[in-house]
């Protein structure tokens, strides 16, 4: 088809009306997602609070180290997880405002995640007497996601800030660093999962030692926690490469020489 001198080629699905189901099944999914996030939030302080004692400071190195679990399941799960929806979440949005709650997501981490160290630090330190840092594979895999995390934080300040200074020149480049750059963010929110699990777990074995075989109700709390973390390092990756249709019902989707200009607005 011509009009106003650009060619559009319509391309209409056999099943005609396949797009609404479609994105009707991404939507329940992004749903579960986000209820999952919000409970992990909320079991992780129901565990801290109701069984550990709440939180303290320095004076009170065992309370300190409760802010570790809730400040590192905010700021790399909760926040960080948003961060990833949000190119999903706001689809009604233009490309800009996404990017722009993706990057205030990111930086709301940032805070949650040293904060969560430092108190882990202090607790470890403060103890008496005191306690060994970097000795088991759970420290060893959290350095790695937060290596993970500073690299991605770089890159995406480099890439989708600076270089849109000179945006004519680096589109190009910021086309090439964007798969790139999704992939590693997905690899660290999973990073992100598998270190909060070996945490939580070799938190609770200390805490409630053989009695964890018992199934206390604390014991359950903390399996709740660590299946609603499970359920998002399956359920992230899917919602992150699922294509979605939802340009109407009768799934038609236009192509035309237009999309250069929407193409450009995603870089």
């Amino acid at each position: 088809m011509v009009r106003s001198g650009k060619v559009e080629t319509v391309s209409i699905s056999e099943e005609g009306s396949s797009s609404p189901p479609n994105w009707c099944f991404f939507g329940w999914l992004l749903a579960l997602t986000q209820l999952l996030l919000h409970g992990a939030l909320g079991l992780v302080l129901f565990w801290v609070i109701y069984y550990l004692g709440g939180f303290g400071w320095q004076d009170q190195p065992k309370l300190e180290f409760n802010y570790h679990p809730v400040l590192m399941i905010g700021g790399f799960v909760y926040l960080s997880g948003n961060a990833l929806l949000s190119y999903r979440s706001f689809g009604c949005c233009r490309h800009i405002y996404k990017k722009l709650f993706h990057t205030v997501f990111h930086i709301l981490a940032v805070p949650a995640i040293v904060m969560g160290f430092i108190t882990v630090w202090d607790s470890r330190n403060l103890s008496v007497p005191p306690i060994a840092n970097f000795w088991s594979l759970h420290s060893w895999m959290g350095l790695t996601t937060m290596g993970l995390f500073a690299i991605q934080l770089v890159v995406g300040f480099f890439s989708f800030l600076i270089l849109l200074c000179c945006e004519a020149r680096t589109a190009a480049l910021r086309a090439a660093l964007v798969p790139v750059h999704a992939t590693f963010g997905l690899i660290t929110f999973l990073m992100a999962i598998a270190t909060c699990l070996t945490g939580i777990t070799e938190k609770a074995i200390n805490s409630l030692g053989d009695w964890y075989t018992a199934f206390p109700p604390e014991g359950l709390v903390v399996n709740v926690l660590g299946a609603t973390l499970m359920g998002l390092a399956i359920l992230m990756p899917v919602l992150m490469l699922i294509r979605c249709q939802h340009r109407g019902p009768s799934s038609i989707s236009s192509h035309s020489s237009g999309d250069h200009d929407e193409e450009s607005e995603r870089l």
